[in-house]
């Protein structure tokens, strides 16, 4: 049954025109894409969810802060606005802007991971994953076995595995683990999100074996609110309350705050103790300096470090993420209805729509993921992103492909942008898709791909039956 859709906590003051395109140009479009939603022009796309991350649409504060921003090279005041609001929020001693998540992975990573070294997480999400590797170690997943069941509902499908994190540690060597990522939400897993516990008992495993542990802290927000919501020790704690607790657990962070800060660009490395981490921020800076810019704008342009300001406080407001998380309700007992699976319950950012089910008989190495992501565009104009084999490429020793635990296609929805409307919209065509899928019987081959992070770019073929 489709539950009350939660009303918006805001007015809508400028709307942007979507252009309508047939279903004959789509395939077209399509086509000549190399069927890469990511080769798509945004104007041929009429609802976008091929990410959460810079799609999201900023406030009158957040735009007005644009004016005010300070453009000075070095020591701008919104660069001091912006430091002083993350220490309030997350309690970390140092904060470093950078200008993606991205940016901030390739200024830490390399200070603790080298050639020969493993980084455990909950799961790494591709950019990490891909940071992790060119740093010269090896990623290695240990989400919690229930999350690998999409249909299973169980709180907390986000939370690290510990046992087996702990017999990682024992087998590999302490010393061959360079870094501990804790993900929040987990969102190679659906969005789900880590709960308090959970993190308390992987920095106690962290510290056992002197492994310093960092937040991927994309989608704390999110995560706080689930963890206010579900866990009964939470109950009565303010957002930011629980957003410091978890944070206190940490000895790092990197933040993409193109998502939960609301923001279109930027991005934080946090340092908790700055005098016992004071040579890890001399090689911060310099790091920052080398690749991002100068340590005060780390990237970004003062317009754009008022605004990340602002939207820190306003992605943290509990009657804003009630509404958030409840259009992913929405949009997920739709799906329900039509007995459409998805890693369930619904995560923080997105429903991730398990496309083995609606195409079983099409194998990994044919990625049905991609394959509803390219139908979704073609019934309806809605471009997605695919989160299974396709997006997690080949082995990096041995170059064959990687199959998967999951085969999602992921709806990754934008803060503050998309109506009621849109959803059914969105409902709609994954139902007529279901209705026709038994039609789709093959997949598609990759004709050209780079050698990492290739679903940006890769072309691939439809597989015709001979």
């Amino acid at each position: 049954m489709v539950i009350k859709y939660v009303p918006e906590p805001f007015r809508i003051k400028m709307v942007e025109t979507i252009k309508m395109t047939t279903p004959e140009e789509r395939a077209e479009k399509i086509k000549e894409a190399n069927y890469n939603l990511f080769n798509l022009r945004g104007e041929d796309v009429y609802i976008d969810l091929l990410t959460d991350s810079g799609t999201n649409a900023m406030s009158q504060d957040q735009w007005a802060g644009v004016m005010r921003g300070d453009e000075a090279y070095a020591g701008a005041s919104s660069y001091f606005k912006l430091v002083n609001t993350a220490k309030d929020i997350f309690g970390y001693e140092f904060i470093q802007p950078v200008h993606q998540g991205r940016a901030a992975e390739k200024v830490l990573f390399p200070t603790f991971l080298k050639s020969g070294q493993y980084a455990i997480s909950n799961m790494f999400f591709d950019t990490t994953r891909a940071h992790v590797i060119l740093a010269g170690a090896r990623p290695l997943d240990c989400v919690v076995p229930e999350a690998k069941d999409p249909g299973k509902r169980s709180k907390f499908k986000g939370n690290m595995d510990v046992e087996k994190m702990e017999k990682l540690i024992q087998e590999y060597g302490p010393e061959k683990i360079g870094l501990v990522v804790l993900t929040i939400t987990n969102n190679s897993a659906g969005g789900q999100p880590v709960s308090m516990k959970n993190a308390r008992e992987v920095a106690a495993i962290c510290k056992k074996y002197n492994i310093p542990l960092n937040i991927d802290a994309a989608r704390y927000a999110e995560n706080a609110y689930f963890i206010k919501r579900d866990e009964p020790e939470c109950a009565n704690m303010s957002i930011k309350d629980i957003i410091k607790e978890m944070f206190s657990y940490a000895d790092f962070f990197t933040m993409s705050a193109k998502k939960d800060t609301i923001v279109n660009m930027g991005g934080l490395i946090g340092v908790k103790n700055a005098v016992e981490n004071a040579d890890m921020i001399l090689k911060i800076k310099a790091n920052c300096i080398s690749f991002e810019g100068f340590t005060t704008y780390g990237g970004l342009s003062g317009r754009d470090l008022e605004a990340l300001a602002i939207g820190l406080l306003e992605g943290i407001d509990e009657n804003f993420l009630r509404y958030r998380i409840g259009q992913m309700e929405y949009l997920a007992s739709r799906l329900d209805d039509a007995e459409i699976i998805y890693q369930s319950p619904v995560g923080g950012h997105g429903v991730f729509v398990d496309a083995s089910k609606i195409f079983p008989n099409i194998p990994f190495n044919e990625f049905p993921g991609q394959v509803l992501a390219i139908e979704l565009y073609k019934e309806a104009g809605i471009r997605s992103c695919d989160i299974g084999s396709y997006m997690l490429g080949n082995d990096p020793d041995t170059n064959e492909q990687l199959e998967a635990d999951f085969e999602f296609t992921r709806l990754a929805i934008p803060r503050r942008v998309y109506t009621q409307a849109h959803l059914d919209v969105i409902a709609d065509a994954l139902i007529a898709i279901k209705e026709r899928a038994h039609e789709i019987t093959r997949g598609y081959r990759i004709t050209w791909e780079p050698p990492i992070l290739r679903h940006f770019q890769a072309s691939l073929e439809i597989i015709k039956d001979q």
